[in-house]
């Protein structure tokens, strides 16, 4: 990774952070709930970029439908990023792995 792909990597995440903070404050608290919540289990390939702005569409598009954000994700925040992770590689199942227990038998 060279010095350009760092600097246009830390563009894009201020990018981001800025459309996050104008989601509305529910909004935003949740996002970031969500967000401790997928860095902790999440997926290895959340680095990749699609999931975080993908939420943030999401939610963007709720509230500009007037939307309440628990409307749209319901009332339990880790089952829903359950759900969005379910078919990814989490570091939860790598350290499952690590040690001795079977991730697939937790339904993944």
């Amino acid at each position: 990774m060279g010095i350009q792909d760092i600097i246009e990597g830390k563009k894009q995440w201020r990018a981001h952070v800025a459309r996050v903070k104008a989601l509305p404050p529910d909004y935003q608290i949740v996002y970031k709930e969500m967000q401790k919540y997928l860095f902790k289990v999440g997926p290895i390939d959340l680095a990749d970029g699609r999931l975080l702005p993908g939420i943030v569409d999401f939610f963007e598009g709720g509230a500009a439908d007037g939307k309440g954000v628990l409307e749209l994700i319901g009332p339990d925040v880790a089952a829903f990023c359950d759900d969005l992770i379910k078919d990814s590689r989490t570091y939860a199942d790598v350290y499952q792995e690590s040690i001795g227990v079977n991730p697939g038998a937790n339904g993944k």
